[in-house]
């Protein structure tokens, strides 16, 4: 059975630097400069926040809007934007055989309701009559219902009416390299012809820091470069709302309805290394990224994922760094880490470097080297701030 070529032909994109794939363009060749960070509103923590966005341009009924919490409405807007950027959103049939393939997280805690119950555990003794009294009067079995993960790929099925097959991971960066991993093969194998792929990570949310600072993951303000964040206070992440969502099709389907892809996808490595020891995690990350980019040029573009957590970020650069061809660009220095959308994101930067055929100057002047090769692979990377790893070989198509 002969494999079939996997193309990029859609993509959408939303973070903290605009929406669409323009917008991230010009920001990126901007530089760090270009970089949104709010180290106010949730200080001592900083983060990459949403830009405005009329979502009624993607999701028209406001019914839909008011059902979905925001990274719903972020990755279903997303989502929206890849298809139209593909040119299937207004073909019916080809949405309705189209499969979609999500990563995706939790939903958003009532905050409110959280501050209700310690606030009263507080006054009270009977803590088991309290949290009873609560859950039949404020926890609403629709809240429930609206933080399940798989509802972000069922709106974009309700609101864009994509109807083939749906799968949706859940489990962080992992589940991201996973979506990408299984859409990837499906498509090689012949079982699909076109995938929709992403995922969205909304972090303006106290419960969603909450979760990276139980770790001790989140670094504090001031605002460094992930290179420069090991010895600041803190864990090193700075997080970022925004989703990545991309239309891969079998080169076969593409050209059939005359749609030129932006890239194509020729190999994507996925792994969970052991990170006890420092010098193997490192070996295993630089041994991923030669199964992933093979014979490479002279040069390798490499768009980063690094998270700033310390591990991580310690072990991908100093893989990077006995890796001589590799000209890395930390992105998460511009948007933040997306968490379930770092891997969709950085394939989607990776595609429109080689569409472009311009290599991003570097966000981090300071650790990150000119690239003055020739632009026909781009290697993407995810190295999980506490687990997973994947890497991607984007080239041209």
């Amino acid at each position: 059975m002969s494999e079939h070529d996997v193309a990029i032909t859609g993509i959408g994109l939303v973070s903290s630097l605009g929406e669409g794939t323009d917008a991230h363009w010009q920001k990126l060749q901007a530089g760090g400069d270009a970089a949104l960070i709010d180290c106010d509103r949730f200080a001592p923590y900083c983060v990459h926040p949403l830009p405005e966005i009329d979502w009624g341009l993607q999701i028209p009924k406001r019914g839909d809007q008011r059902q979905m919490e925001t990274w719903q409405r972020l990755g279903t807007y997303t989502a929206g934007l890849a298809l139209e950027d593909a040119g299937i959103k207004d073909d019916i049939e080809l949405c309705a055989s189209m499969d979609l393939v999500a990563a995706a997280g939790g939903g958003e805690r009532d905050v409110e309701v959280d501050r209700s119950i310690l606030a009263e555990s507080e006054r009270r003794n009977d803590r088991d009559v309290l949290i009873n009294e609560k859950l039949t009067t404020e926890l609403r079995p629709t809240l429930f219902l609206a933080q399940l993960s798989n509802l972000l790929a069922g709106n974009i099925s309700i609101v864009h009416k994509v109807t083939g097959s749906s799968r949706t991971f859940m489990g962080e960066e992992g589940s991201g390299v996973s979506a990408i991993e299984t859409a990837v093969a499906r498509i090689r194998s012949g079982q699909s012809s076109h995938v929709l792929v992403g995922a969205a990570f909304q972090c303006e949310h106290p419960d969603m820091l909450l979760n990276y600072e139980l770790g001790g993951f989140l670094h504090q303000a001031p605002w460094r470069p992930v290179a420069d964040r090991e010895a600041a206070p803190g864990g090193g992440v700075v997080t970022g709302s925004g989703a990545a969502f991309l239309v891969l099709e079998s080169s076969e389907h593409a050209a059939a309805r005359n749609r030129r892809a932006y890239a194509g996808i020729t190999s994507v490595v996925s792994g969970r290394a052991n990170r006890s020891d420092a010098d193997r995690f490192e070996n295993e990350i630089l041994q991923m990224a030669h199964k992933a980019a093979g014979e490479n040029d002279p040069e390798l573009l490499v768009v980063s994922g690094a998270s700033g957590a310390h591990r991580a970020t310690l072990a991908e650069l100093g893989a990077f760094g006995d890796m001589p061809s590799a000209r890395l660009r930390c992105f998460s220095n511009m948007t933040g880490h997306l968490k379930e959308a770092q891997f969709p994101f950085a394939i989607a930067l990776a595609a429109l470097s080689i569409s472009k055929n311009t290599a991003f100057p570097t966000f981090d002047a300071n650790t990150e080297s000119d690239f003055n090769g020739d632009l026909r692979s781009v290697l993407a990377t995810s190295i999980g701030y506490n687990r997973n790893e994947g890497m991607a070989l984007v080239t041209a198509s």
